[in-house]
């Protein structure tokens, strides 16, 4: 039997703010200006649930070490530029954070400096600040799919892994939270097909108001 869920822990760009088809366009948009014309599914499957440095490993292995830097230079301009445009929350959000009263907090693998960016523009920042964790504090080795970023909110959070439900838009995100050992909500509404979230302890689902039954339910099983 599952342990009683204690914490849920948010992905935070595609689950609480809209940002990965921002980040989608950006790399459309800046591919073929630096040297690497991607297609969409590419993206998906190269850089999105990623931290930066994965997306400096893909960068260097097919362009070169040197261009990483101006890579990474181009696309926080771009996804700046995008976010201050017009960013939205993720559909139903609000609701949903407003119906669930255990214990949240945040695990992304964008920085500290991108989220009270985009979490601050959408009036979230407050709701979770002293909760949220990024794959850039010290804490963390390894980006997902690796299990350190959950691990170490679990650990920040005072709650065992096992009593932890992660909600994640991505593939790398739901691999990280089974390597954690913890359940997974996959949310598929966004730019992740469902089957690349689908697996063991994960319950995919399309519509962010759905979240707090699903949660019900779990807490109930």
């Amino acid at each position: 039997m599952s342990e009683p869920i204690e914490l849920i822990v948010f992905d935070c760009d595609g689950v609480l703010v809209d940002t990965e088809r921002i980040a989608v366009r950006a790399l459309l948009t800046m591919g073929p200006e630096l040297g690497w014309p991607l297609t969409e599914a590419e993206i998906l499957t190269r850089f999105i649930g990623r931290n930066a440095q994965a997306m400096t490993d893909e960068v260097s292995a097919r362009l070169g070490p040197a261009a990483a830097a101006p890579w990474h230079a181009r696309f926080r301009a771009l996804h700046a530029e995008y976010v201050d445009a017009g960013l939205t929350v993720v559909d139903g959000i609000h609701e949903t954070l407003a119906a669930i009263s255990l214990p949240t907090c945040v695990a992304s693998s964008g920085s500290h400096d991108k989220m009270r960016h985009t979490l601050g523009r959408t009036g979230l920042y407050d709701h979770f600040a002293g909760r949220i964790f990024s794959a850039d504090d010290p804490e963390v080795a390894r980006g997902k799919p690796a299990p350190d970023l959950f691990l170490h909110a679990a650990a920040r959070m005072g709650v065992r892994p096992g009593a932890c439900v992660v909600v994640e838009d991505s593939r790398p995100g739901v691999r990280a939270a089974r390597a954690a050992g913890m359940r997974s909500f996959g949310y598929a509404g966004g730019v992740t097909p469902a089957q690349w979230l689908a697996g063991p302890d994960t319950v995919v689902f399309q519509d962010m108001r759905d979240l707090p039954e699903l949660l019900s339910r779990a807490v109930g099983a």
